[in-house]
């Protein structure tokens, strides 16, 4: 999570992924499959969307992080939603980068590498210089209660934490952040 790729790392990364995208559109293409080409052209178009509300945050660190979280072959999938563009600051980027990679150090050692895990995360405005974050994880713990700990241990004055459903498929949670 915490590695400074270069620019000809970040391009080759992109390249693989955006090769991996047009392969997978030309297979669908040869079966005739023109329904799921729209559908996967969509779905392109709406990461594309986020990566660019994304990028607009200033959030540097944290947007950096968030781009390419899944490239370190972690044991979880990381996607993302930005509902509403903010003016982040380099307070709240700070916060958000340190704390989100502890986060993702925690679900890496305690979910299960050989299960499909997905965790879901949204961004929206809640006051003028405040945001919540919504992550939904959801996939194969080997441990839950290290998570739940960190959950409950981690967090500063301008977090605030509110667990919606946690069972052994899940954890779904709320975070506000105030500044």
């Amino acid at each position: 999570m915490d590695k400074n790729w270069t620019t000809i790392e970040t391009l080759r990364q992109t390249r693989h992924d955006w090769l991996n995208k047009i392969q997978i559109i030309k297979g669908n293409l040869e079966l005739n499959r023109i329904d799921r080409v729209k559908g996967i052209i969509d779905e392109i178009i709406v990461e594309t969307q986020n990566e660019a509300r994304l990028s607009s945050l200033n959030l540097p660190k944290f947007t950096e992080m968030l781009l390419t979280s899944n490239w370190n072959n972690g044991s979880f999938y990381c996607e993302y939603e930005i509902i509403d563009v903010f003016e982040g600051s380099t307070e709240m980027d700070g916060l958000m980068y340190r704390w989100t990679n502890d986060f993702f150090k925690i679900l890496d050692k305690n979910l299960d590498p050989f299960f499909e895990n997905i965790l879901a995360v949204s961004m929206c405005k809640k006051e003028v210089s405040d945001m919540r974050c919504s992550f939904h994880m959801q996939g194969r713990f080997i441990e839950q209660s290290p998570v739940i700990e960190f959950l409950e241990s981690s967090l500063t004055a301008e977090q605030s934490i509110e667990i919606l459903e946690c069972n052994e498929d899940e954890i779904f949670f709320k975070m506000d952040i105030n500044f």
